[in-house]
């Protein structure tokens, strides 16, 4: 099978797979707050911390203010009493503050719309300026995170030692009418199936597409 037609048969059968699972944590913000500010600011409480307490920072932050203005008449102890217990809030909280600082000054109070805008920001790499893309703007991106990038070589489309890497691969050889939806799918498959040790490849929709490349055990 050629590898279009491959990855549009796996594109297929996620879509339909992971439709009874939970949305991953920004994305599940993205569809309640509707903005790409209120995804720029999940996905910077989302690093290293578990989508459950994800969510519910964001949503506790939000309900106390909704725009980089607002951020900024918040002290920055209570903006870690909001996001608490996420990973490392007191450094999340001081680079909320200084991104909102940003967002005023230089763009008017807008997430910018571009990557290398959003680059632009202090903390942002490039799985989070890739995710504001897709989630807050709908415009082309490939976010690879350590989800994405290990599905994306178990299925031997990348052959590639680090996510940054697994991006450059992927806009290479992803067609773009996958891009936008690739991490959502990746993600929720990986947290659930593909998981990083001893994966449920017996349960596995996609199996018959995938040679399991760097899998030492599986279920």
């Amino acid at each position: 099978m050629k590898e279009e037609k491959k990855l549009d048969a796996i594109i297929g059968i996620l879509e339909r797979e992971t439709f009874h699972f939970n949305l991953p944590s920004v994305s599940q913000i993205s569809k309640e707050y509707r903005g790409a500010f209120f995804v720029l600011i999940s996905c910077i409480l989302s690093l290293r911390t578990k989508d459950k307490t994800t969510q519910d920072a964001s949503r506790r932050l939000f309900a106390l203010a909704k725009t980089p203005s607002q951020i900024l008449r918040l002290t920055k102890r209570q903006i870690e009493k909001a996001i608490y217990p996420v990973g490392f809030y007191h450094t999340k909280a001081k680079r909320i503050k200084d991104i909102c600082k940003v967002l005023t000054g230089q763009f008017s109070s807008a997430v910018p719309d571009t990557l290398e805008g959003l680059l632009r920001l202090k903390g942002v790499g490039r799985k989070t300026a890739n995710l504001v893309m897709t989630e807050g703007f709908g415009k082309l991106g490939i976010c690879v995170d350590t989800h994405v990038h290990r599905i994306t070589n178990r299925l031997g489309f990348c052959r590639t030692k680090t996510p940054e890497k697994t991006e450059m691969c992927l806009r290479n050889r992803l067609p773009k009418r996958h891009w936008i939806e690739y991490n959502k799918l990746l993600v929720t498959w990986g947290q659930n199936v593909c998981k990083p040790v001893s994966p449920l490849c017996s349960v596995c929709a996609i199996r018959k597409y995938c040679p399991r490349r760097g899998v030492v055990k599986h279920r």
